[in-house]
């Protein structure tokens, strides 16, 4: 039995809203999930295993309907999901009344239940989100009955607030396979049964490293796992890059370092930068220009600047800077405050240049 795992899909999310190519990134949730299915058509999958979280919130009819022409272009490949905790199904959840393709089938309910496939001897089980937390360790006693059918497992959570589960209990049940949802980074939890699809494309800063599904088989006699792979399939990624500064560097330097970094690793991902080292307290440093060229999701700059405070004290020793100095400098200080001491100190060189 051939199938695909995928999940936390979030079809209708923005992310990156606030920047230039936030768009982009809302098409490339849909364009991701279409490729997807297109894969499960040519591979010829038996099963389509979608684990929660198809929808970014409550799906309105439009959503349901382009959703739903994607799995009707893939009649042979049997379609499976479940609702996670951001389309949680509610009472007027337009859901409950959508007609689905026939190769589609949703497992809404709250308690686990399953549906069988006789001509690839398949049954699929699992449970629909209807409230945003579930503190409950549902899978905690789950009964399968023991017989020759291959079962799979749909669910969506792993953290306290959303099925909190014990995966050695899992690794030990009946299932074939537990396709599991919740959880953005792709992971295997157990090679030969558990894995954490991810989400197809990464939607925010935090969620680096490739992205995409898995692909598998399982052997039709001794129903185990044969074949897991992970397929990425991501537009892009979010790059996240450490530069480390000294007082030699300018600001015309780090640019150019930028720069260079980017076009490395392609224009195409959105990146966050980190500036750590020790600066030339005369040197401000200001991207802001990379910003129109590239896709710079955040700069955070964490470089201090190298003041020789003993030698500042000894200058100072009897005005407001070499009291500052004096009420604020420690050995063991915290980065807040050596921020405090490095900003104040800077303030008050600056005030007293002007005065000057």
């Amino acid at each position: 039995m051939k199938f695909i795992h995928t999940g936390d899909v979030h079809w209708g999310m923005t992310p990156d809203a606030d920047k230039p190519w936030g768009k982009e990134r809302a098409q490339a949730i849909r364009d991701t999930f279409k490729a997807i299915i297109d894969r499960a058509g040519k591979l010829q999958a038996n099963c389509l295993f979608i684990s929660g979280d198809l929808f970014h919130r409550q799906p309105l009819m439009r959503d349901l309907k382009e959703v739903n022409y994607l799995f009707s272009t893939i009649p042979d490949v049997k379609v499976i999901l479940i609702a996670g905790n951001h389309d949680r199904i509610r009472d007027n959840s337009t859901v409950l009344s959508f007609k689905w393709s026939p190769n589609v089938t949703f497992l809404m309910n709250s308690d686990v239940s399953s549906v069988y496939f006789e001509d690839i001897n398949t049954e699929v089980y699992g449970f629909s989100y209807h409230t945003t937390e579930i503190r409950a360790p549902l899978l905690e006693d789950i009964q399968v009955p023991l017989n020759n059918r291959i079962q799979i497992l749909l669910a969506h959570g792993g953290d306290i607030s959303h099925v909190p589960m014990n995966f050695n209990t899992l690794g030990l049940s009946p299932f074939s396979y537990i396709a599991l949802g919740h959880i953005h980074k792709p992971q295997v939890i157990a090679e030969d049964k558990i894995a954490y699809c991810g989400s197809p494309e990464p939607l925010d800063l935090t969620e680096t490293g490739p992205h995409g599904y898995f692909e598998g088989e399982i052997h039709p006699v001794t129903r185990r796992l044969t074949r897991l792979e992970f397929i990425p399939a991501s537009a892009l990624r979010y790059i996240p890059l450490a530069v480390t500064v000294t007082p030699e560097t300018t600001n015309g330097g780090l640019t150019d370092r930028i720069v260079n970094e980017i076009e490395k690793r392609g224009r195409e991902h959105i990146y966050r930068f980190r500036l750590k080292g020790m600066r030339d307290p005369d040197i401000e440093f200001d991207l802001s220009s990379l910003s129109a060229r590239f896709r710079i999701g955040e700069i955070i700059d964490e470089s201090e600047p190298q003041y020789d405070f003993p030698a500042l004290f000894a200058e100072h020793s009897s005005d407001m800077i070499g009291f500052y100095i004096q009420a604020l400098q420690k050995d063991d200080m915290s980065a807040i405050e050596k921020k405090a001491l490095y900003y104040g100190v800077n303030a008050l060189l600056h005030t007293t240049d002007e005065r000057s």
